[in-house]
């Protein structure tokens, strides 16, 4: 760790560029460094690819390496039936590295850092490297992680407790598909949902999915399907989410302007946190659901934004509203 940390700093603009597999070759190596002269000599491997984990010592010790170009200490990690895991591995740690500047690495138990169980194509465990003692999915579910691993059908045991927080007509799930997306098992009903979590699926959907402010009879099905795929959030009546409530007016410049949009009421009236989410987000991530290219995600955002709303003929100039609003 402490090599980690002061060759981050020295070489930071190298470092950020260490995603995934390449910072565990630069792993090994200080390892393979460090264990000169030590009873670990000779015993540290990089094993990597399909394997878990993806670094070993003397054949029983383990370190699994993941990185995050997001300023969050959060990711999915490795699959809950471990069919992968090396032979003989009884003691792994998670070290995991936030390349976002300044750089920042942590190295934990693996059992200690693991929150809940998420859904790609598999069960896999969520990674949460500030987790409090006790809040691990090993102490919700009562049982030691390394007597869940060993068991024939861990998932039953999953399942059976996720089902004891099921609301009517909800159930649990697992998603037998390629998706690198992942979402919790439990399939949730909108109106189910605490108020801040519907803001804020709806502060994002204005975000990631800007043709929500057309007039495309379609405009409502990427947002339905994100919710679904990437939240387990089943949503029967999404478009009145953004379009209840009739008929509102926005006051710009001393001007009222009457007749807009509900959803231009409810647009306006969050400019705030949506200006946060956009600085959260990844260019990559944008670009994912935008499909543009972008420089500036405030202006992209804006501009996507307005070429949805021509079809409303308003009174007010939106373009310079948001701009003004949201860049200044």
């Amino acid at each position: 760790m402490t090599t980690l940390l002061s060759e981050s700093k020295e070489k930071e603009k190298e470092y950020l560029t260490l995603l995934g597999n390449k910072l565990e070759n630069v792993v090994a190596n200080i390892l393979i460094d460090k264990a000169k002269g030590t009873a670990f000599e000779n015993s540290i491997e990089l094993i990597s690819g399909q394997k878990f984990p993806d670094i070993i010592a003397s054949k029983f010790y383990g370190i699994e390496v993941k990185t995050s170009k997001q300023n969050h200490w959060t990711t999915t990690g490795n699959s809950v039936l471990e069919g992968t895991r090396v032979d003989g591995i009884d003691r792994i740690f998670m070290l995991f590295g936030k390349m976002v500047s300044p750089i920042e690495f942590r190295c934990r138990p693996y059992e200690d850092c693991l929150s809940e169980v998420v859904v790609t194509h598999s069960p896999r465990y969520l990674i949460n490297m500030e987790l409090n003692e006790g809040g691990t999915i090993f102490d919700k579910l009562e049982i030691p992680y390394d007597t869940l691993r060993k068991e024939s059908n861990p998932i039953k045991r999953i399942t059976d407790y996720y089902r004891k927080f099921l609301k009517p007509g909800e159930e649990v799930w697992w998603l037998d598909q390629d998706d690198t997306k992942s979402t919790g098992l439990i399939i949730q009903l909108w109106n189910n949902l605490p108020y801040q979590t519907r803001k804020e699926h709806m502060l994002r959907s204005m975000v990631l999915f800007p043709e929500i402010f057309s007039n495309r009879p379609d405009k409502f099905n990427r947002a339905s399907v994100w919710l679904v795929n990437s939240h387990g959030i089943v949503c029967p009546n999404i478009r009145d989410i953004f379009t209840a409530g009739g008929q509102g007016s926005i006051s710009w410049k001393g001007k009222a302007y009457h007749n807009i949009p509900q959803i231009l009421i409810k647009l306006t009236s969050l400019l705030t946190e949506i200006k946060s989410i956009i600085g959260e987000l990844s260019l990559e991530e944008l670009g994912l659901y935008w499909k543009i290219d972008i420089s500036n995600p405030y202006q992209s955002w804006i501009d996507l934004v307005t070429e949805n709303l021509t079809h409303l003929k308003l009174k007010i100039n939106i373009r310079a509203y948001l701009t003004e609003t949201i860049i200044g």
